[in-house]
């Protein structure tokens, strides 16, 4: 059996960055340890109800941001705050947490296959994709320069379920877009309203290097829908991802040229490594398993 790859992170580009640990209700207290890349957390509420993050073998205290239902903290310095999502306060959005789930995988892997429409027909069968559909259509992607983000436009795909709402098949209109290594989100046609799209972010917590907890959140416009519902449909294409994810060789995203052949549906993922790759971040790639 090949060892684990070494867990405590002293990757800046990682360090640098806001996770996303668990909603303020669900969120560890007490002496119960969290973990972020490596490093063992501890999650209190003082008396007046402010949350503090403590990190081991630091003494002081994390910095924390509240957004987007969760708590947020870093082991490193940030340029600035969270990503822009101003979808996130339309007050007629339906705000919708969807758990955590525990993967055993890298975190950027979970990440690459979020962008993956391929998949669709073979994974998520009869709800986001069915065969003979599987064509992956010509789609543009480009790492926008101006916001450090990579961004995939003009995807399409049909969908014989797009969403919980909707009540035939339909051609779906996607963007994709990485606002830092391990968060991503979709916008994606919304079955309820024409001119507007429904969003679902995955926000990925790398516990170590080959495990993650993935945090799934959706703004929806839906007034039909349950909130138990729209989490267990949510739940059930993760949890079949979740199969896939564990079961990929090797568990790190591999970053050597040609360790995996791409395809032209693959032009996301290309950009995304290429990313990955400019800014520096090894924590849950190959490169740092020799």
């Amino acid at each position: 059996m090949s060892e684990r790859p070494m867990s405590q992170c002293s990757d800046k580009a990682a360090l640098d960055e806001w996770y996303a640990l668990d909603t303020e209700e669900l969120i560890p207290f007490g002496t119960s340890p969290n973990r972020l890349l490596g490093t063992d957390l501890t999650v209190k509420r003082g008396k007046d109800g402010a949350i503090t993050v403590a990190a081991d073998g630091r003494e002081a205290p994390l910095p924390v941001i509240k957004r987007f239902g969760l708590v947020w903290t870093t082991l490193g310095e940030p340029k600035g705050g969270l990503f822009d999502l101003p979808e996130a306060d339309e007050p007629d959005r339906r705000v919708v947490n969807c758990g955590s789930v525990a993967v055993r995988a890298s975190g950027l892997r979970i990440i690459e296959n979020f962008l993956d429409m391929a998949h669709f027909p073979f994974v998520h069968t009869d709800i986001l994709g069915s065969e003979p559909n599987t064509e992956v259509m010509h789609y543009n992607v480009e790492i926008r320069r101006d916001v450090d983000e990579v961004w995939a436009t003009n995807c399409q795909f049909f969908q014989p379920q797009a969403a919980l709402s909707a009540t035939t098949g339909i051609m779906t209109d996607y963007i994709y877009r990485v606002m830092t290594p391990f968060t991503t989100l979709l916008y994606k046609t919304c079955p309820n309203s024409a001119n507007r799209w429904d969003v679902i972010c995955l926000f990925v917590q790398p516990l170590d290097p080959d495990r993650c907890r993935a945090h799934p959140v959706m703004f929806l416009i839906d007034d039909v829908s349950t909130v138990t519902e729209l989490v267990h449909f949510q739940q059930l294409i993760f949890l079949q991802d979740r199969i896939i994810l564990e079961n990929q060789r090797p568990l790190l995203l591999p970053m050597e040229p040609r360790a995996e052949i791409p395809t032209r549906a693959d032009a996301s993922s290309i950009a995304y490594r290429r990313w990955l790759k400019e800014k520096g971040i090894t924590y849950g790639t190959t490169a740092i398993a020799a």
